[in-house]
């Protein structure tokens, strides 16, 4: 390792993500080369990483050994601005963010779709995050780069979630959109992207937020925001019709202004009030709020279209990239292209907090080289930790099943096969994917064609509610066969509809309504992928494969070798594959 500063030598630029949930941390080098981007409740397995600082000692030491052992200068950039914003502080001084503050708050309420105690207690938690960002990192940094030159630099939360989607993309030229809970002072943020430069062009300011109307959507459904499980009122949308009284309250809530959203303060609270006879009663099944769950999220979209279209007319591009948690709502993101005057979009695979800290990173590197060419391809999210081959060989060798070991060609026939005869199949192989969503690296993988499967995966293997349904990982060669309005969707990050004439073929990934969140699965991007659904596609006719995390409800996706093999011996899984090998419960299959 360099010792000493020298501006002409290597310099890191360490992101990170020191939000209260979903913390993460990213490496990019001194060409704008991402080298490393992982969120960290995987190492931890821990969901969201709920109070947990992104510079773990866990992890961090290794990672920045590994990755930038020889630089001379760390850029070390935040996803949040330093100063915190005057609310915030007048909240710190009035006592409103004790434990005492929190339980005893009689002050005026916000007119804000979650009550005002909720919003301290989020704020409280965000201000310890921000306060013990960086100080475990400062020992490790003090003990292995005592003499390499630091920087510290703090970045606009929501510039951070605009420079992922922007410096991620394989635009040129863009219109950023970031709608999201909550940043330094709104829940919305707009940007022009050009020639490598981000322009600020509007920032909302107060509590008006379709992320917190989610989440009391999510809330009044019977589930747990804070957990974020804002996935199941998606899923259970395509269960209900829509409710034209409680659509009039949701429009009566808030409404769109230009680039704003409004609130009445006269009549909100009364509306939100009225709100709580639809809640979900105490043991109730689901399904008894269906209509509930699918008069919300049309409520969101129509919502979501109106800004997004207002963004338009301003002259902006017609390419249109997304960031924010709201990002993350992918029946959203399937219709914006058919229901706003935008030509392309880009989602990038981790629009929420968690890739924060990649645009922190990306940041800080455009502001040392302003010059820097565009991207010509989007990013690819295979981003993460890979897998262990000690820990592989170490399994191989004392767990006491069948173990094959194959090459590329021969394990994607083996595994086709397998899938082919009703096998479910744990596949770890590979750097991790950034962000929520398992595509085709750390994936439980399973045959589309049995009318079964979805209920049987749901049951014996992931152990979460029925109404769930599962991602099509289809080859993007055959798109247009499968869904109507075909749109290269590399990260699942929009659901599209199947064409009539194909659902029967593959009913295991065709949700009740006829739509399925997909993954466009490209050569290119992954050939890995590629090449087992191509396996697949020759033995069957089908040129997909039911895709999920690889995890069990409340847990995240994989992230050790030791991770996977609890799954697998925990559960109904019947194959496992860790980089070449493929372990196997019973060898006859």
């Amino acid at each position: 390792m360099a010792k000493g500063y020298s501006s002409l030598g290597p310099t890191v630029y360490l992101g990170l993500g020191s939000t209260y949930h979903d913390p993460a941390v990213a490496l990019v080098d001194g060409t704008g080369r991402v080298l490393f981007a992982e969120a960290l409740e995987r190492p931890l397995q821990y969901k969201r990483g709920i109070n947990m600082e992104p510079d773990n000692p866990f992890t961090l030491p290794r990672l920045l050994l590994d990755y930038a052992g020889d630089a001379d200068r760390l850029v070390i950039a935040s996803n949040w601005k330093a100063r915190r914003p005057w609310y915030e502080r007048l909240a710190q001084r009035m006592g409103w963010l004790t434990p005492r503050g929190i339980l005893q708050y009689r002050g005026r309420e916000l007119a804000a779709c979650l009550p005002t105690w909720e919003l301290n207690y989020m704020q409280s938690l965000q201000h310890q995050a921000l306060q013990r960002a960086g100080l475990t990192l400062s020992r490790t940094l003090r003990h292995h780069f005592g003499g390499v030159a630091i920087e510290f630099r703090h970045f606009d939360h929501h510039l951070t979630h605009a420079a992922l989607a922007a410096y991620g993309s394989p635009f040129e030229d863009a219109a950023c959109a970031v709608i999201d809970s909550y940043g330094e002072s709104g829940s919305l943020a707009f940007f022009e992207y050009e020639k490598g430069r981000i322009s600020p062009l509007y920032h909302s300011k107060g509590p008006q937020s379709l992320g917190f109307f989610y989440m009391k959507l999510t809330e009044l459904c019977g589930f747990d925001w804070m957990a974020g499980e804002e996935w199941k009122v998606m899923g259970l949308a395509s269960y209900g019709k829509t409710d034209p009284e409680l659509l009039a309250r949701f429009r009566q809530l808030i409404r769109v202004e230009g680039f704003n959203l409004h609130q009445d303060r006269r009549t909100f609270f009364k509306d939100l009030k009225a709100l709580e006879r639809y809640r979900r009663r105490a043991g109730a099944p689901p399904e008894t709020v269906a209509d509930l769950a699918h008069t919300g999220q049309q409520f969101f979209m129509e919502t979501v279209n109106a800004l997004l279209s207002a963004f338009r007319v301003k002259g902006v591009s017609g390419n249109l990239v997304l960031g924010g948690g709201c990002a993350l709502n992918s029946v959203t993101n399937g219709q914006l292209l058919l229901k706003t005057p935008f030509d392309a979009l880009h989602v990038p695979s981790a629009p929420a907090d968690d890739g924060t800290a990649l645009g922190a990173a990306l940041l800080a590197f455009h502001q040392d080289h302003p010059d820097a060419p565009a991207r010509r391809e989007a990013l690819s999210p295979y981003l993460g930790s890979s897998v262990h081959t000690a820990s592989v060989d170490r399994f191989a060798r004392y767990c006491g099943l069948h173990v094959e070991e194959l090459e590329d060609q021969d394990l994607w026939a083996r595994t086709a096969d397998l899938l082919a005869h009703g096998q479910i199949i744990g596949w770890m192989r590979g750097r991790a994917e950034f962000g929520p969503r398992a595509l085709g690296h750390r994936s439980i993988l399973a045959d589309p064609r049995d009318p079964t499967m979805m209920d049987r995966v749901n049951r014996i293997v992931k152990f979460r509610e029925r109404f769930r349904p599962y991602a099509p990982s289809i080859l993007h060669e055959y798109g247009p066969d499968y869904f109507e309005a075909y749109q290269d969707t590399p990260y699942m990050d929009r659901t599209l509809r199947f064409r009539a004439e194909v659902r029967e073929r593959v009913p295991a990934v065709v949700h009740v309504d006829g739509t399925g969140r997909l993954q466009s699965v490209t050569a290119r991007r992954n050939p890995d992928f590629h090449g087992l659904i191509s396996a697949f596609h020759d033995r069957t006719g089908v040129p997909l494969l039911l895709n999920t995390s690889f995890n069990v409800m409340g847990k995240p996706i994989v992230h050790s070798v030791e991770d996977a093999f609890a799954v697998f011996l925990g559960s109904g899984l019947d194959v496992l594959v860790l980089g070449n090998r493929l372990f196997m419960k019973a060898p006859g299959a």
